[in-house]
């Protein structure tokens, strides 16, 4: 029951703010596509853990501000290693254990370390990332686990 107000919700919310439009025609049309939406959700039976996350969305609102410096910081070392060409750039692939235990975490944290300029994760198995790292830096920065183990708190599990 919490997962369909959370998804109805999540909709209208989303709805008005990607709508901008406040007048009653479109707020009628939007509740209508909201209610649209929820249904064939519903029909599919797609509302589930996965499909309605609702409780990730407090640990979700630490993580981005964190994840978005961390985003900001290696933005700023792949400029500098570009405009010095003395700095070394010593690009290698590894292979992490993930220690998420669902497919979300593992998501998030797959594409947490994509989204981090230096890094990119290539292939994953399971719980196994291979990833691509620019700089010995960016891949002891992964090594290292710390944003491991922040999507795992996002994901609750830690």
């Amino acid at each position: 029951m919490i997962r369909n107000l959370a998804l109805a919700a999540g909709l209208a919310v989303l709805w008005l703010l990607l709508s901008g439009h406040y007048d009653p025609l479109f707020l009628g049309l939007g509740m209508a596509s909201v209610a649209l939406t929820f249904f064939i959700a519903s029909r599919m039976r797609v509302v589930d853990q996965e499909g309605a996350p609702h409780t990730l969305i407090i640990r979700a609102a630490i993580y981005l501000p964190w994840l978005m410096w961390e985003v900001i910081k290696s933005n700023v070392d792949v400029a500098r290693r570009i405009l010095t060409p003395s700095l070394p750039i010593a690009p290698r692939t590894f292979t992490i254990r993930a220690s998420q235990t669902t497919a979300v975490g593992r998501v998030l944290y797959a594409n947490s370390i994509t989204l981090t300029p230096g890094t990119v994760t290539i292939d994953v198995r399971q719980n196994e990332f291979e990833i691509h790292a620019l700089t010995s830096e960016s891949a002891e920065e992964v090594r290292a686990g710390r944003m491991d183990r922040r999507v795992t708190q996002v994901e609750g599990a830690g």
